[in-house]
């Protein structure tokens, strides 16, 4: 059975050069800035997912796109923060 098409899907490829899928949950904007919230797909599948994945996206010249680690606590906190104030209801967060 072949896996459905799904235009969520990102597929990043990790340091070690494995790729690995992720679910698109949303995109924030933020003080000029651009961040996707993604959800790891093999989490997914196995248990109760307790984490997300926030990434910054980084527009080129060229016009292409890329995510980059947000590295700045503070600022992964408040990405964080406007992510569970808009999916409150579709995400049991725990604190």
């Amino acid at each position: 059975m072949s896996q459905e098409e799904r235009d969520d899907i990102v597929i990043l490829v990790g340091e070690d050069g494995e790729e690995v899928e992720f679910e698109h949950i949303d995109t924030i904007e933020m003080n000029d800035n651009e961040y996707v919230v993604l959800l790891p797909l093999e989490e997914q599948e196995n248990e109760e997912v307790d984490e997300v994945v926030i990434l910054k996206i980084d527009h080129n010249e060229d016009g292409e796109d890329s995510f980059v680690t947000v590295d700045d606590e503070d600022e992964l906190n408040a990405v964080f923060e406007e992510f569970k104030t808009r999916m409150e209801e579709e995400y049991d967060f725990e604190e």
